[in-house]
């Protein structure tokens, strides 16, 4: 699409402008054979079609900002895919979580809960508001908060009088974590649950889509997530008391007054139109990205399980990946080489991998922060790696397979 610049830019300038742009942005045009050459990226973002025009006649409209019809159009096909009756479009998965803990009340000195095995951001609004954080293993069979060590955890928390504010479990690289069981235990004790399912939206568990069944679930649409808007994320709930809640408070909280009236303070937290626009594009692809990604998957497990010491995510009975990310177990003394190891040959071949989350208890941000087990989830960082796992041609999936087979032991 030709970029219509404002008559008052002359033809140089604008030229000036395109040039700016194709030195900067990092284009991967087919090779000859069709083939995209140049590095292999873990999970690069990819057009689903129409986001250009969409795009187009959004500037054209001129509703540029966090309002309008756009980023409600937006919401509403959200809610239709994510399975919940009420949406929140946010500027990053991080403020959506930050919302989340708003709506739940956490308060400074409360106790938030949450697995060890995840990015920082599922933590680090809490952490601002002054929680105090306890970080609990992963179950081996999904890599994601164990139910079982959960609720022998808030049964002792319960008899010493200190239960958390709120549960936060992780879905892990496209795997849900098992929310029936987490809910359950938590409804217990009164202990609402805000499931980080940012990662894995398209997935299901027991035949209920990611974060269905918390109080409130967040997901991500930052570039590399499998449907993004180039950023953002979504606050979800079928409470629509919560999400009107934490809509008013990501719009600096503004009373309804001809002038700025405030009772509290919030943020600048909205989703912008050109963003929306993107978005809507994209949603429309989440079907066909779930499929293309296991596929990827499949071919790994085809081109690499029979290699000794090398294995992968498991995937539970009561759930299906959306198999975000392709992961691998490395067991070094079987296969004859390390996670460390595959990841630089990887590197030095062009082609872009990365280690499993560092969990959160081993990490200097975190040294005061409870801890509740933690083994299983310190395993799976020092042998597991992230495969490239976007939209690569098969001959690029291959590349990579060739170069693991390569430092097998012989």
């Amino acid at each position: 699409m030709a970029l219509r610049l404002s008559p008052c830019v002359d033809a140089s300038a604008e030229s000036a402008s395109v040039l700016a742009l194709q030195n900067v942005l990092p284009f991967r045009r087919p090779d000859a054979d069709g083939r995209r050459g140049g590095r292999i990226h873990l999970s690069p973002p990819e057009l689903a079609g129409g986001e250009m025009e969409a795009l187009e006649e959004t500037l054209r409209s001129g509703w540029l900002a966090p309002a309008g019809p756009v980023p409600k159009a937006f919401e509403s096909a959200f809610g239709h895919v994510s399975g919940f009756e009420h949406v929140l479009a946010t500027s990053s998965g991080t403020a959506a979580l930050h919302l989340g803990y708003r709506v739940l009340d956490v308060a400074p000195g409360d106790e938030v809960w949450a697995p060890t095995l995840t990015f920082v951001a599922t933590v680090a609004p809490a952490v601002q508001m002054g929680a105090r954080i306890t970080f609990l293993d992963v179950a081996s069979e999904s890599w994601t908060l164990d139910p079982d060590m959960l609720r022998d955890a808030l049964a002792q928390a319960a008899r010493e009088g200190r239960l958390p504010r709120v549960v936060v479990p992780v879905d892990l690289y496209g795997q849900c974590a098992d929310l029936d069981a987490i809910v359950s235990v938590c409804d217990r004790w009164g202990v609402p649950v805000m499931s980080d399912s940012a990662e894995a939206l398209g997935a299901t568990s027991r035949g209920r889509r990611a974060g269905q069944g918390a109080r409130l679930a967040c997901f991500s649409l930052n570039g590399n997530k499998i449907i993004t808007a180039g950023g953002g994320g979504t606050l979800v709930s079928d409470d629509p008391e919560l999400i009107a809640s934490a809509r008013h408070l990501g719009m600096q909280a503004k009373e309804a007054a001809p002038h700025y009236q405030h009772e509290t303070t919030g943020y600048s937290y909205g989703f912008s139109s050109v963003l929306a626009a993107v978005g809507l594009m994209q949603l429309r692809a989440l079907e066909s990205r779930v499929a293309s990604r296991r596929a990827v998957f499949d071919r790994y497990v085809a081109g690499l399980a029979d290699l000794p010491g090398i294995s992968f995510m498991p995937e539970p009975s009561w759930g299906q990946s959306s198999r975000w990310l392709s992961v691998m177990l490395i067991d070094s003394r079987r296969f004859g080489a390390d996670r460390e190891m595959v990841r630089r040959a990887l590197d030095e071949a062009g082609i872009e991998s990365r280690p499993v989350w560092k969990p959160l208890h081993l990490q200097p941000a975190f040294r005061s922060a409870g801890r509740i087990g933690g083994g299983v989830a310190a395993g799976l960082f020092e042998r597991g790696l992230c495969l490239p796992s976007g939209s690569m041609s098969p001959a690029e999936q291959s590349r990579v397979i060739e170069v693991i087979r390569r430092l097998a032991r012989g």
